[in-house]
């Protein structure tokens, strides 16, 4: 998947919601982005949380020269902070093959790491 070369919030909630209906059942959807600068999050998103969210890290984590972890663009090390805030995984129950997600949940890859926008994110299924 590419990101871009911004700080973003993707929905990956499409994606989830097809492979636990593939897996079918009863279980556990593990989503995991194998990436030192990116998390993942359940948030509401598109009405405003993800900017919100963008917002709330650019403040916390500011892409200034503070960084001791500095090589790449100028606030590259906070990149490799917001995995601490926001981690590079997330567990979904799974009910009668759908996700159990609340109301206005869904499930999204918070990057903001612009020297890289390929991202992976890895799917697995532990059935119940």
């Amino acid at each position: 998947m590419t990101t871009g070369k911004r700080d973003v919030v993707h929905d990956i909630t499409a994606e989830c919601e097809r492979f636990a209906a593939e897996a079918g059942g009863d279980g556990l959807l593990h989503v995991f982005v194998p990436h030192a600068t990116a998390g993942v999050a359940l948030i509401e998103l598109g009405a405003g949380s993800d900017d919100d969210l963008l917002a709330a890290l650019r403040e916390l984590l500011p892409a200034d020269d503070r960084w001791r972890h500095a090589h790449g663009s100028r606030g590259h090390g906070r990149s490799h902070v917001m995995p601490a805030l926001i981690p590079p995984y997330a567990t979904i129950p799974v009910l009668g093959g759908r996700l159990a997600l609340g109301t206005w949940q869904s499930v999204a890859l918070v990057d903001l790491n612009v020297d890289n926008p390929e991202r992976q994110v890895r799917l697995s299924f532990l059935a119940g």
